[in-house]
């Protein structure tokens, strides 16, 4: 059953994933720039930059352009990116490890933080804690996460020392650990390598951070108020009257039914979060698929930047569909049909 679960979800997003082909296409086209001036070069005459033109196919009409890219879609092929030669599918698999580490690392802290924060206040409405949720929800939602990011590294990098220089996954004297999931963190911790695990998580600590900060708001404020919602219903005061401790009652009563909107919330999020990491990875020389897509935009590459979007349309279809599968693991009397 719960493979026809999936086969359905997954067949009812492709009309959702049709449009955002349709929509990718004709907004690179729309964009100001010239990939084959931009590739031939601010010397190039005009007629190499027609003959470039003519080579990448965009003296075609735009329709013939379409139906090109539609046959390369069906074969599984993205396209080649004019800036770093390579197809963009394989740039795409080597860049994705970087920008799913950190954004998964971020939502993980904004996770944590956010639903203890919302707990807290929760149980103390009106107290300073309440107060304090109310102030980091109201800062997070006014500052941007790259200008958090900046913050970030003005104080811990430039004023204090303690971050290492915001350049990459790793500093100068570490060596990418051996490729199994792409993840440093996890691959160093495979591979026995102590000092590039150090080196990993020194590196990612303020990139996730910034993410994790700009998160932290909306999840705390659907915390607190999911849970004094659960808080006030008559079954937690039966569970009181039986005599339950106080940590019982909060985390496997309470909690646990007010963890569906939080559930639905952390979906929403990590949608942001994608969005978001592409601004952190230039702030942090990160080398991960919202970079890559940022370069290929200033060089009006067009490939790379509809791969970008249907990776990314492709991974809010798989979000949407785990948060779907996990509602029924939370609330077993919840059935996730089409």
């Amino acid at each position: 059953m719960m493979l026809a679960v999936i086969a359905r979800r997954l067949a009812a997003a492709l009309p959702t994933l049709a449009g955002v082909v349709v929509v990718t296409f004709l907004l690179t086209r729309a964009l100001p720039g010239d990939p084959a001036a931009y590739f031939a070069g601010p010397a190039a005459t005009r007629e190499a930059v027609e003959q470039i033109r003519a080579q990448l196919g965009l003296d075609r009409s735009l329709g013939m352009q379409f139906l090109g890219y539609l046959r390369e879609l069906a074969r599984g092929d993205l396209g080649l990116s004019i800036t770093t030669g390579q197809p963009v599918l394989s740039d795409i698999v080597a860049r994705l490890p970087a920008s799913a580490e950190l954004t998964l690392l971020a939502l993980l802290f904004a996770a944590l933080a956010g639903i203890s924060l919302g707990v807290l206040a929760a149980l103390r409405p009106n107290g300073w804690l309440d107060n304090l949720c109310r102030v980091i929800a109201t800062l997070g939602v006014c500052l941007p996460a790259f200008f958090t990011g900046l913050l970030l590294i003005y104080v811990f990098y430039y004023l204090l020392g303690w971050a290492p220089a915001p350049l990459g996954r790793l500093n100068a004297f570490a060596a990418p650990p051996p490729h199994v999931t792409g993840f440093f963190l996890i691959d160093s911790l495979l591979a026995g390598q102590g000092e590039t695990f150090r080196s990993a998580l020194a590196q990612i600590l303020l990139p996730a951070l910034s993410l994790g900060i700009f998160a932290v708001a909306p999840i705390a404020r659907i915390t607190r108020g999911s849970m004094l919602a659960v808080m006030s219903s008559d079954f937690i005061r039966a569970a009181r009257a039986h005599g339950l401790s106080g940590r019982t009652v909060v985390i496997a009563y309470a909690l646990r039914n007010a963890l569906l909107p939080v559930v639905t919330t952390l979906g929403m999020v990590f949608s942001f979060l994608l969005g978001a990491n592409v601004l952190i990875e230039k702030v942090f020389a990160w080398p991960g698929i919202g970079s890559y897509a940022v370069e290929a935009l200033i060089a009006s590459d067009y490939a790379p930047v509809q791969g970008f979007v249907m990776t990314m349309g492709f991974l809010y279809v798989l979000l949407n569909l785990a948060i779907d599968l996990l509602y029924r693991v939370i609330d077993p009397r919840m059935e996730v049909t089409a």
